[in-house]
């Protein structure tokens, strides 16, 4: 057996990671933002903050629950609806006229989060078989992780300084 995954498998890796990136970016490029949208709101730090605290609760809360619906209701199908819901909370965020609606919909970005996460990585598992090939999309999948969580810090600080905060999500 060779150790080479086919090209599928890393098509699939490549999609669903991408998936993973955004959902792991999205978790922090809002950070930088931050500033930005107190001035525009005129809202307390600590108002602004729950915009942060909505999204890891939601992801944090759901992620087992989801992963067992994504079992149960099929892992694409699953995958499917929490991209849709990621497309929908981000206009959202992009377009709330206040610090509530802003929170309520980082919260239902926070969903989409946990709903895509762990659909996303038991996809990647069933197209790897096991030992090294799974262990080095597991590897690439973990750099994925950590490269997004960087990136969300460094784009958001760019596209908030040159196309505004609403852009980041």
């Amino acid at each position: 057996m060779s150790l080479r995954p086919s090209p599928s498998k890393w098509r699939v890796l490549v999609l669903l990671g991408t998936a993973f990136f955004m959902t792991i970016l999205d978790g922090t490029s809002l950070l930088t933002a931050l500033p930005a949208i107190e001035r525009e709101f005129r809202a307390h730090g600590t108002a602004v903050s729950w915009a942060v605290t909505a999204y890891a609760l939601a992801f944090a809360g759901l992620l087992l629950l989801c992963g067992r619906a994504a079992d149960l209701l099929g892992r694409r199908r699953v995958f499917l609806a929490g991209m849709s819901l990621r497309v929908l909370a981000s206009l959202g965020c992009g377009f709330a006229p206040s610090t509530e609606a802003l929170i309520a919909a980082r919260a239902l970005q926070g969903v989409s989060a946990a709903i895509i996460a762990p659909a996303a990585l038991s996809m990647v598992m069933n197209a790897f078989t096991e030992g090294a090939e799974r262990n080095k999309a597991l590897g690439i999948w973990g750099g994925i992780g950590g490269f997004g969580a960087t990136a969300g810090l460094l784009l958001g600080g760019l596209i908030t300084d040159t196309l505004g905060w609403q852009w980041v999500f």
